[in-house]
């Protein structure tokens, strides 16, 4: 039998009230609160933080605060890649972001999500409600403006620009500009 982590990481209906899931989220509320609270010049502490907090990151990332997170550890960066402040990522499945790439401040990522029939949310316990995923993946050289959405199984292709404010709500090609809500290709580069 799969455990709750195994399902949501599978993308199959989960109770993110597990008391596994809710110790990761506990540990990762505390490792965000202190990366919020490190001077902004103690690049070392924030490095040793960011370490225990993101499943995986590349050379020279730049993380401003404060940053939000679910878990953290579904969180994957590569290298030289530059995340504003106020940005909130909901890793409850794979959150992965490619090299040279820039998350404008306020961008929201989720990767969770709920049924659309209230009876399959109800957990009947502790009050949460039960919960989908899909993995979000950006990929290198990309670039999305500030206070955008970008939703659950999106995949944003190679060198394309998201225009700030823009709701993701389906896949983006590779090398070009798209806007809006719901984000559409207004060109290609």
């Amino acid at each position: 039998m799969k455990t709750e982590k195994e399902k949501m990481l599978a993308g199959e209906l989960y109770d993110c009230g597990d008391g596994e899931l809710l110790a990761r989220w506990h540990l990762a509320k505390r490792l965000q609160q202190e990366y919020n609270a490190v001077d902004s010049e103690d690049r070392e502490r924030q490095s040793a933080i960011l370490d225990r907090l993101l499943g995986a990151r590349g050379r020279n990332v730049w993380i401003a605060a404060p940053f939000f997170v679910d878990y953290g550890e579904h969180i994957r960066l590569g290298d030289n890649v530059e995340i504003n402040m106020n940005c909130v990522f909901l890793d409850c499945n794979e959150i992965s972001i490619g090299d040279f790439s820039g998350i404008g401040p306020g961008v929201h990522i989720y990767t969770v999500f709920h049924p659309v029939n209230p009876e399959e949310r109800l957990s009947g316990e502790g009050g949460f409600w039960r919960s989908r995923t899909a993995p979000v993946h950006i990929g290198k050289n990309v670039w999305i403006g500030g206070g955008s959405i970008v939703l659950p199984g999106v995949t944003i292709g190679d060198g394309t620009t998201i225009g700030a404010g823009s709701v993701v709500t389906e896949s983006i090609p590779a090398r070009c500009v798209a806007v809006g809500n719901p984000c559409r290709v207004i060109r290609f580069l």
